[in-house]
């Protein structure tokens, strides 16, 4: 089998016939980013997410930022509140607010909601962090006015154990876990009225909306995970950093099994977060080993889970050996394809490991081919964000 056998032009013609080979149609459609921040795959994840709303029936699309910031999207595009400009610097997290690929996405999303009465929805899936966290105060405060008494506690109650928002919130604690505050007796009272009011919820699901009720779930979710992710911020052992990205990826992926519930939805993030085998990262001299968001939904959803990873041949100036996979896939005549991993796998023998002189892109395993659905391909990504 020659590699052109395993692959197609990426078009609307090519993503449909990549879904009609699946087992079923997946209630997720994850399509994972080699690297952050590439202008061109961003306008190709425009392409596909329209043509799978106006051709496949999708009405939701999910990205790797933060869960609650994504209410303001949700919100604009659903009912036109606030401007653009405020929607893309409130909205997101990591700088995902920035990339025009994302802003054209709001737009186009509103604008279609305006002609449509079946409303597409808009979800970030992160939690508010990364190596650090956010307050848990947004998520607990928001639960709280959502029930109905008699409460655990009061709300002046909850000011007072959360105390200034800078205390949770501090960068520093990342790398010296002396500086958190997640197993303060504050934090560990917190965790558990944290459990009683997600207990109450439950008790009082019939008398809530179904909008109050998602959304009463979602901040109830994000206090527990967040309160989770500050008492391991604390902790000093060796297994801290593996323990928290485990953390961090479990709560993307209940977010994400609250997404599909809504009907199928496109989802943008890593390539390491949507995988469905183990994330292997190199972090000072330890290589951390978790199972990602993909992984883990994939597990709930089965056959309703499929993964698109993205790769790119020739990146900035660091071009592929022409024995890795990317080298490999360079041969193609598309300049975007769309390849099918498993038959992929197939038809070559033994690839090379791609090392690439850019530490935030991660390559395609060769090892790990039969693990991928399909693969967006990219031979070249030029226009990169410099980050930092």
């Amino acid at each position: 089998m020659e590699i052109k056998d395993t692959a197609r032009p990426l078009d609307g013609t090519g993503v449909s016939a990549f879904l009609r080979s699946l087992p079923a149609k997946p209630l997720l459609l994850g399509l994972g980013e080699a690297r952050h921040f590439v202008g061109e795959l961003g306008e190709v994840r425009n392409e596909i997410f329209r043509h799978l709303v106006e051709h496949e029936g999708y009405r939701s699309f999910a990205i790797e930022s933060d869960c609650l910031r994504g209410l303001v999207v949700d919100d604009h595009i659903t009912t036109g509140a606030g401007t653009l400009d405020d929607v893309m610097e409130r909205g997101f997290s990591h700088d995902f607010g920035a990339p025009a690929a994302n802003r054209e996405l709001v737009r186009w999303m509103r604008a279609y909601n305006e002609e449509h009465e079946e409303k597409l929805r808009f979800f970030g899936f992160d939690g508010p962090l990364e190596y650090w966290a956010e307050s848990p105060r947004q998520a607990l405060t928001a639960l709280h006015s959502l029930l109905d008494g008699p409460l655990p506690c009061t709300m002046e109650t909850l000011d007072e154990l959360l105390g200034p928002d800078d205390r949770w919130s501090n960068e520093a604690t990342a790398m010296d876990p002396s500086l958190s505050i997640g197993r303060s007796a504050d934090a560990q009272r917190l965790r558990l009225l944290t459990d009683d009011l997600v207990a109450l919820l439950d008790t009082q699901t019939p008398r809530l909306s179904a909008e109050d009720r998602e959304r009463a779930e979602l901040y109830g979710r994000t206090a527990v995970g967040l309160l989770r992710y500050h008492h391991w911020m604390a902790d000093a052992s060796p297994e801290r950093w593996t323990r928290l990205s485990a953390l961090r990826d479990a709560m993307m992926a209940a977010n994400l099994r609250a997404v599909a519930e809504h009907g199928p939805a496109l989802v943008f993030s890593s390539n390491l977060h949507l995988q469905r085998n183990k994330s292997l990262m190199s972090f000072g001299d330890q290589t951390l080993e978790w199972w990602s968001a993909g992984a883990i939904a994939g597990a709930h959803l089965g056959d309703r889970y499929a993964f698109l990873a993205s790769a790119f041949g020739t990146v900035g100036d660091d071009i592929p050996s022409p024995d890795t996979v990317e080298g490999l896939l360079s041969t193609l005549p598309w300049d975007h394809s769309l390849i099918d991993a498993r038959r992929l796998a197939e038809a070559v023998t033994k690839p090379a490991p791609r090392t690439s002189h850019d530490f935030t892109y991660f390559p395609l395993d060769p090892a790990q081919l039969d693990m991928i659905d399909g693969i967006v391909f990219l031979k070249r990504a030029v226009r990169l964000k410099k980050l930092g």
